[in-house]
């Protein structure tokens, strides 16, 4: 028998059913319906009851697959029930992408930007590329049910504003949710870069499959996404995270963020870099730091043998604090491979509890540049109501993206 903790008539345990499939469903992409059942709970007569009915009033669509060897159905949410938009802003790039409530991503595209210069350009460029992407795909834009923001900073909240006017000084006072609203007329959920580069790599990379996991983000500041028993952890002030400023050395560089020694300052760009500027020359980027390491240039070698080493050290009082099964490397530095990511492991061996480094598994993330602007996408999957699926109702009164 199913329980469902809904009280009322049978007609509201009808729904609430109902919107336990929508929602196992939107959250995977794509389920057979006995991982439906697993998933909900529910058992296998009533889920493919719901599915009937969902697939006749064009919910869902059902397509024949296999499973284990054997012949199955696989449900996903009906290309018609809507799409949703993922933003990414970076430090130098604007990134959209236009997905379906099927975990296919129909069109992206990424520009250069600079957003330390002016929130209102960045916004500006935003909205007029999440138009042409809407209408690249021929949907109506309508059919928009909401959108995912990613902001390189952390997010206040409380009052929904960046949280660090020290990363992103033009953009002082500006609520990037809000904004985005006003201009879009959709709902908009928003994150740090860090967060979504986490949730990013859980549904579509390196983390899928895992329930406890950190994304390190190193950038030009250091960050982390961490996903506790399947879900972003963000603390009450929308702060959890924040491993760049784990202290290494007390009488170590002046950080932004006041304090000397944070691990920012030792693996922060802007630091590393400075560091190979004399035999390198002014025009080095991390991704050519990281192409010189792999072709064996001793210099940028040892460098990033010694950021390793430093992050490996913020990743043990992870492990040591949360327990994680995975830690997943993003960001361009992730593109050095075992140069990079030994070091990690052999200071998280060294400092971390041993049972807690044992079962923790370090690897490069699967999704590269792309994993914030997904994970965007995925926010929004995660995040939006199955009342509107299952109504058919528009997300908000006004016209979506008017003129």
């Amino acid at each position: 028998m199913d329980v469902v903790e809904t009280p009322g008539s049978q007609s509201s345990l009808h729904r609430a059913n109902l919107e336990r499939v929508v929602r196992a469903v939107r959250l995977a992409g794509s389920l057979t319906q006995a991982e439906i059942a697993r998933t909900t709970g529910l058992s296998a007569a009533t889920v493919s009851n719901i599915v009937r009915e969902l697939r006749d009033n064009g919910t869902v669509q059902v397509t024949p697959t296999s499973s284990g060897g054997r012949r199955a159905r696989s449900v996903a949410l009906s290309g018609d029930a809507g799409i949703v938009v993922g933003v990414d802003f970076g430090h130098s790039h604007l990134r959209v992408a236009v997905g379906n409530l099927a975990h296919q991503v129909l069109a992206e595209q990424s520009e250069p930007i600079d957003v330390d210069a002016s929130a209102s350009e960045g916004f500006d460029r935003a909205e007029a590329l999440v138009g042409r992407l809407v209408e690249s795909t021929g949907i109506d834009r309508g059919k928009v049910l909401g959108v995912g923001l990613g902001v390189p900073g952390p997010i206040d909240m409380e009052t929904g504003t960046l949280g660090s006017t020290a990363i992103l000084p033009g953009w002082s006072g500006i609520n990037p949710r809000q904004e985005l609203i006003d201009r879009l007329g959709v709902p908009v959920q928003v994150d740090n870069d860090a967060n979504l580069g986490a949730l990013g790599e859980l549904v579509w990379g390196s983390g899928r499959g895992v329930r406890d996991l950190a994304y390190i983000k190193v950038a030009s500041g250091v960050g982390a996404g961490l996903v506790v028993d399947g879900r972003i952890y963000r603390g009450p002030g929308g702060t959890a995270g924040e491993i760049g400023h784990i202290t290494l050395d007390e009488s170590g560089p002046v950080c932004r963020c006041g304090n000397r020694g944070c691990l920012e300052t030792f693996t922060a760009a802007r630091y590393v870099l400075e560091l190979l500027r004399g035999s390198h020359g002014e025009h080095l980027t991390i991704p050519k730091m990281v192409q010189l390491g792999r072709e064996g240039d001793p210099g940028c070698r040892r460098v990033i043998g010694d950021v390793g080493r430093h992050i490996g050290m913020g990743v043990a009082s992870l492990c040591n604090l949360l327990n994680p099964s995975r830690v997943v490397l993003g960001g361009d530095l992730a593109e050095a491979g075992e140069l990079v990511l030994g070091p990690i492991r052999e200071s998280v061996s060294r400092y971390a509890i041993p049972s807690a480094a044992q079962r923790l598994s370090v690897m490069p993330g699967a999704l590269g540049a792309r994993a914030e602007v997904l994970g965007a996408l995925a926010l929004v999957l995660s995040e939006m109501g199955d009342s509107t699926l299952l109504d058919g109702n528009t997300p908000v009164d006004s016209p979506v993206f008017s003129a």
